[in-house]
């Protein structure tokens, strides 16, 4: 009792000294957090991009991956490059809109997916088909785009994780070429033979291997950035490509992986202006973004799977966007029940460039997100599905249970929105540079570019070609292709002869 002896025991002086005591502590507090506010929190390592031991860096190979990733050659009927549904610009993601019609099969109902448009469904001598759901339109894939920038990061890749890191060949299904870390090599064949994405039914690596033997890399591509062009110059055909890269010509699908792979490794989105403001630049972030990331890391739960630096745990989880019958996600992976519904983790980096967000993709921007989430607190618009919802990591807190106060919401979409946006991405500047893909040419119909014959009209002059390809490089040396609107009619079907007419060096084409 001799501690109490300097404060008189009288009630009203001691809930007098109890008062100030609580109200020191609180402006004690406060000033804590006002000063933890202030400086920027200490920076914290971004990890650098890890490769297989069996697929080291090289220029050539990182290249000659770019080189692949951009060539709308690389699908079937050449209207679809990797980087048709993947533009840095749009994050890594899917700039254009397609409606897939989810587990109902039918559309304009509830369970719609907004995804990728990919290739007219053709069989496998080229011909066109009427496919049950989309006609003689473009297929939509089911879920929306992922963004590839981050995937480096991942040991496994897609929304359910389906490419793993072991990386078997996958022209014979059994030779291991990697033995852990593979994913972005699995990822990066998958569409390739996918026929809703980039190719005919029943296409084969033979088919790919045979395409890119004669095709002329990048010719249908304009603006072609100036160390593409430089390649291109010194190794004009894919084989020479793949000597550069590989010591001797031969094309196949493992290598086509290790070259993408290679390119997407380098495609790091580390100069945001939350990177600089954690190095120690105190203006790198405004005010709102600081309140913003303040909030996002004192406040709420967001940040428990959506770990920084990386902005994400890898990790899969069931966010309840639509009952998990619907999509099972990672548990066709594992055939785990608890993984029913679940899918991985998007990072947040650059997520203000993406129109389209969550694997169903009718998320438009941040701030729907934001509503999504806290929409079993308040009305917002959106429904969460409880049934097979995830638990929030190290929280006691359900995501239905989420409430981030609406007056919080601009500082943390501006943070979100804007101080995780690496300006090169943005900008589409190096690395994330690219060419142009002639399906982004408005008013043009698609060029079909691999017919057994072509002629070519100059003037008065007729002169046939075994290619279009010679014809192309003859009369335009490989410039901008342009098609008139309407003159071919609607999509060629495969071996069509055409006609070449050259005007003021643009080359038109017609059905013959």
């Amino acid at each position: 009792m001799v501690y109490m002896s300097a404060i008189p025991y009288y009630p009203f002086f001691r809930k007098l000294t109890i008062l100030r005591l609580v109200l020191f502590s609180l402006i004690a507090l406060a000033s804590l957090k006002a000063f933890a506010q202030n400086p920027p929190p200490p920076p914290q390592e971004f990890p650098p991009a890890p490769y297989p031991h069996e697929n080291t860096h090289s220029e050539e190979k990182r290249i000659l991956g770019k080189i692949l990733f951009w060539d709308e050659q690389l699908s079937s009927d050449n209207t679809m490059s990797c980087g048709t549904c993947h533009l840095p610009s749009s994050a890594g993601g899917e700039p254009r809109f397609g409606v897939h019609p989810g587990f109902d099969s039918l559309f304009d109902t509830n369970d719609d997916i907004v995804g990728s448009p990919g290739v007219v469904r053709r069989d496998l001598n080229g011909e066109l088909v009427d496919d049950a759901v989309f006609g003689f339109e473009a297929q939509v894939t089911g879920r929306a785009s992922p963004s590839f920038f981050m995937g480096v990061f991942s040991p496994d890749n897609f929304w359910d994780g389906r490419a793993l890191p072991q990386f078997i060949d996958p022209e014979d299904g059994e030779t291991e070429l990697i033995a852990e870390g593979g994913s972005l090599e699995n990822q990066a064949v998958g569409p390739i033979l996918n026929s809703v994405e980039m190719a005919h039914d029943g296409r084969t690596w033979d088919d790919v291997r045979t395409k890119l033997n004669t095709v002329i890399p990048l010719l249908l591509a304009s603006e072609i950035p100036e160390a593409m062009q430089e390649a291109l110059d010194a190794t004009p055909s894919y084989p020479a490509l793949f000597e550069a890269a590989f010591g001797d010509e031969g094309i196949d699908a493992g290598r086509i992986a290790f070259a993408i792979a290679t390119y997407e490794r380098s495609l790091i989105p580390d100069e945001t202006p939350w990177d600089l403001f954690v190095a120690g630049d105190r203006g790198a972030m405004t005010a709102n973004q600081i309140e913003g990331w303040d909030i996002l890391r004192n406040d709420t739960v967001c940040l428990n799977c959506h770990r920084p630096p990386l902005f994400t745990d890898n990790n899969f989880h069931n966010i309840g966007l639509r009952p998990a019958v619907e999509d099972l996600g990672r548990f066709d992976v594992t055939g785990v029940n608890r993984d029913r519904g679940r899918f991985k983790t998007p990072s947040l980096r650059n997520v203000g460039l993406k129109t389209s967000l969550m694997h169903v993709g009718w998320v438009n921007d941040v701030q729907d997100a934001l509503n999504f989430y806290v929409s079993g607190t308040q009305n917002t618009g959106h429904e969460q599905f409880t049934q097979n919802q995830s638990g929030i990591p190290n929280s006691n807190l359900t995501i239905n249970q989420i409430n981030i106060p609406i007056g919080d919401h601009p500082e943390i979409v501006d943070f979100l929105a804007n101080a995780l946006t690496d300006p090169r991405v943005a900008n589409e500047t190096f690395p994330f540079d690219r060419p142009t893909l002639l399906s982004e040419l408005s008013k043009m119909n698609t060029v079909f570019v691999d017919y057994e014959y072509v002629g070519m009209e100059n003037g008065s002059d007729s002169m046939p070609y075994t290619t279009i390809n010679e014809a192309l490089v003859h009369v335009a040396e490989a410039g901008v292709i342009r098609i008139a609107p309407g003159s071919l009619g609607g999509p060629l079907a495969i071996n069509q002869a055409v006609t070449l007419e050259c005007d003021d060096g643009t080359i038109l084409l017609g059905a013959e």
